[in-house]
Formats: C-alpha cells, structure tokens, sequence
C-alpha cells in the first residue's frame, strides 16, 4: 500500500506531519508512505525524525495552500502545491490513498476535479465520528461539504455512511437515522419530509425512522443522515462544548472521546479513490490516525465496495457481472 501525504497542510506543517509520518513508518513498516512538500523543509526535519526509515520518500511541491485561501482558486492557480500534486499522483494510480491536515475546502474541491465522484453519487459528502457511551462509534454526515441538500443527496449519504459503518467500523447492518425535530414521521421541514419518504424505500439500508439531537450519542441508530449546514452546527457544538469542560478540568473517558486526535481525518466519501482530511491543529499522533484510516479503506476496498452498490442500483448489475 503507497500512501500519500501533504506535508505541508495544518497548522504546525511540515513539522507535526513529518513526526507522524516517521512514527506510522515505525508502526507500519509493511506500508509505504509518500510524502508531499517543500523539499527544503522537509529534508532536515526527516533528517532529525526519520532519517533510518527507508519506506518512505516524497516528491518536492514548490507551493502551499494556505488555510484561509479560497478553495478553487487556489487549486487551479497552484498546480505545484502539495494538494493539487498529491490528489493528481492519487488519480493517476501512483498512490492508493492521499491525506491531508490542510485547506479543508481545497481538498474536497480537488477531490472533485482530480479524483472523481463514483458514478451515480450526485455529491460526495464528508463525515464525523459519534462516540457512544458503550464505547461503539456512530456516523453522522454530512458535516459541511453539502450546506443546500436535495432529498436525494441525502438519501444517497444514507447509502455511503452504511457501507462506511460496515467496511471500517465493522457494524452488521448498520441502522439508519434521519436527524429531525421530532420521531415522528410528519415532523420535520420540507427537506426532512421528503428525505424521510425516500429513505423508507431504500432498500439497501436499514432505515430505523427519525432521531432528535438529544438522541445523537443514543444506541438507536448507528447513521445519522442530515445536510451539511446542520451536520456541521452539530460538530462545532461538541467540539467547544468538549474544550470549555477539559479547559475547566473536567476528565471523564466518555468525554475524552470526543477528542478529535483519537480518529485523526474523515474520508470523502463519495470519490473514486480513499481521501482523508484532517483537523486542521493535528498533531503527530492525528496523523497516525489518518494513516491507519487510509489503511483501512484500502485493506477493506471501501471504494470499491461504493462503487458497486451504486453501480447495481443504477443499472442491476454489478462489476463482478
């Protein structure tokens, strides 16, 4: 497995991105990883941190994508940054998985234009691990690639984010949930309502009906299906609520579990080939993570796995065929 990785995205590149990078090597000397940069900074912090690990090498980018830059513009003005070349060597078959800690929007942005979404799937989204108290992880997506959603984009994250629950988390005929103001079948607005029609007829998921936001940590559903805008407010709600409690001291193991470094990226789900983004203030041990992701969706042909449950909705027949 080659695995790709922007050396210069997040908040303390290159120098975190390297440390996790020599530390996966360590971890996983039956992997190979690439990494994507400046070679002028990367060559003496791998000098310092990595220098004897021999599975790893990197191609020199001249430019970087800032956080804040604009996502199209930058990917179509920098087509020497570590972005642009590490999604065009992942499109390319040079590399079987490319992360990044970087510009979020950038990434997805060029996951569209580089890789591809798989046939059939209207728009990729991105997702977000929920910690349960039994210690199980649920999915919810989409977290902000989608803000604006049509009933069926969601129906087709319902479809994604249960071949991710099986495939990487394991979870037998994951049980499906629609994110609403109430369980009923008639609340919701116009979106949920008609998501909620298409959902009940789908089927190639186990769709269990409506949750509320109270309901988001609860054993009832192990996919949470909403737009982006929601899914988002979501995320960065648990997200300050968890610093303000361990800022004030507070130390639980369930609430530790909503630190982000635990799981380190999410995929695009959705694109012909495994991309994950990262937080953009990870650490060595974040990257770690996404290596292990990256690995996981590889072992497990997640990609592949999408791509022949859209192909047989759309046309019956599988790849196998």
């Amino acid at each position: 497995m080659r695995i790709g990785i922007d050396a210069m995205g997040g908040d303390f590149a290159p120098l975190e991105a390297i440390k996790g990078c020599a530390e996966a090597a360590r971890l996983y000397p039956h992997l190979s990883l690439v990494l994507f940069g400046d070679q002028h900074q990367i060559e003496p912090l791998w000098l310092e941190y990595g220098a004897h690990l021999t599975q790893v090498s990197w191609v020199h980018c001249s430019e970087t994508i800032g956080m804040g830059e604009h996502a199209v513009k930058a990917i179509t003005g920098k087509k020497d940054s570590s972005i642009v070349v590490g999604l065009s060597h992942l499109a390319a078959g040079h590399i079987d998985a490319f992360m990044s800690a970087g510009n979020t929007g950038a990434m997805y942005a060029g996951s569209l234009f580089a890789v591809k979404p798989i046939d059939g799937v209207q728009r990729p989204c991105l997702t977000s691990i929920v910690p349960k108290e039994s210690g199980k992880h649920g999915v919810l997506l989409d977290v902000g690639a989608n803000a604006d959603c049509k009933p069926e984009m969601l129906n087709q994250f319902a479809m994604l984010g249960s071949l991710y629950s099986q495939f990487v988390y394991h979870v037998d005929e994951p049980r499906v949930a629609l994110m609403s103001i109430g369980e009923e079948e008639e609340k919701g607005n116009a979106l949920t309502l008609a998501t909620h029609a298409l959902l009940k007829e789908n089927k190639s998921i186990q769709f269990v009906g409506n949750v509320e936001g109270r309901d988001l940590f609860g054993e009832q559903a192990d996919v949470i299906v909403c737009d982006g805008f929601t899914g988002n407010v979501i995320v960065k709600v648990c997200e300050g609520f968890y610093y303000r409690l361990a800022k004030r001291g507070v130390q639980d193991d369930y609430l530790d579990q909503f630190n982000f470094r635990h799981y380190g990226g999410t995929p695009v789900l959705g694109v012909n080939k495994p991309v994950v983004i990262g937080h953009g203030i990870s650490k060595g041990d974040s990257f770690v993570k996404m290596v292990q992701l990256c690995e996981e969706m590889i072992k497990t042909d997640l990609i592949g796995k999408i791509r022949n449950s859209f192909q047989q909705i759309t046309t019956g027949t599988t790849e196998n065929d």
